[in-house]
């Protein structure tokens, strides 16, 4: 059993923006902000009294995924490993488009990932991916106000619920022990 701890890390010059929009920036119009743009994803991380769940709902590409992360990862866990799975899935796709966009509701792991340093392992992973990507794409990762009714949101909120029902299948914990 490992513990979610590193030697720091250091992230001086991410290839990414974080943009913390506003509630009213994602209501006050149809769609998406305009800050959001072309490839449009939302993840979403879960903790229920089974386990946790991680969701992640592509608009553009009609792509969504669960993972079930077993009973003793954090929410704070699961909503970094939801972007990056978001990441791993863009890169994946290989797709040509200019611009991607990841949508979340987590504001401590929006800013973690801002962070310039950081001791967690997964976090500093889905810095490393996101730097990645945006070698091809201009990731922007944007703040969305959780349980407001936005599209996206709200469906990758029932995967990351539904995941956290499944039963997770190896070692656990699944991502470490948090400090």
């Amino acid at each position: 059993m490992g513990v979610d701890v590193m030697r720091p890390a250091y992230n001086f010059e991410p290839q990414y923006r974080v943009t913390l929009l506003t509630k009213e920036d994602w209501t006050k119009a149809t769609g998406a902000p305009p800050a959001v743009k072309v490839l449009v994803w939302f993840t979403d991380g879960s903790r229920m009294k089974g386990g946790t769940g991680a969701g992640v709902d592509g608009q553009l590409v009609g792509q969504r995924l669960r993972f079930s992360l077993g009973r003793y990862t954090t929410v704070f866990q699961v909503e970094v490993y939801a972007v990056l799975s978001c990441v791993y899935e863009i890169q994946s796709q290989n797709r040509p488009e200019k611009y991607a966009s990841i949508c979340f509701d987590s504001l401590p792991a929006l800013k973690a990932i801002r962070a310039v340093r950081t001791t967690s392992p997964l976090v500093h992973q889905c810095q490393r991916a996101l730097n990645g990507i945006s070698i091809q794409h201009a990731v922007g990762l944007f703040w969305v106000p959780g349980h407001a009714g936005i599209w996206g949101n709200e469906i990758a909120d029932g995967l990351a619920r539904g995941s956290s029902a499944l039963k997770f299948f190896g070692p656990e914990p699944a991502l470490g022990v948090s400090r």
